[in-house]
């Protein structure tokens, strides 16, 4: 069990700590990325243009845990809302309460950045995950279809 935990945003020089959880949230997916996919996420979210951004959660030197998110327009609000696109806590730090420090500090640089909500998806068969969000959000009842271009 860590002593404490730190959020912060990433830097450049995060990139090793970002790519593992990165790449371990893609197996926990059980998907797979060209490399020159990974290395633009990563450099749009250093990119200060880009309305994409990153935070990382630190336990006794490591990085533990790791969230990603994007602001993007809505057509039922003038504020821009957010998506909390990847969420991922190392499976040995999972049940202290990283993934909820995550999310929220999503809700705050969401609510400093005036957005109107935040939203994510997640797996039906992420029992854990869905068991922390019942907890922090309402779900929407909205049923996703997508199509491959």
């Amino acid at each position: 069990m860590p002593t404490s935990v730190t959020l912060r945003p990433v830097t450049a020089n995060d990139h090793a700590a970002w790519l593992a959880l990165w790449q371990a949230y893609l197996h926990f997916y059980e998907t797979e990325l060209a490399d020159e996919v990974s290395l633009s996420t990563w450099q749009r979210l250093l990119n200060p243009n880009e309305p994409t951004y990153s935070a990382l959660a630190w336990a006794d030197g490591k990085a533990v845990g790791m969230v990603n998110y994007i602001y993007h327009r809505s057509n039922w609000s003038i504020e821009n809302a957010c998506y909390l696109q990847d969420l991922y806590v190392d499976s040995k730090q999972r049940g202290l309460g990283i993934g909820r420090q995550l999310i929220e500090h999503v809700y705050t640089a969401a609510k400093a950045d005036n957005c109107i909500k935040v939203h994510w998806l997640t797996h039906e068969t992420n029992a854990t995950a869905i068991n922390l969000y019942q907890q922090i959000a309402e779900r929407s009842g909205f049923i996703q279809y997508r199509k491959g271009l």
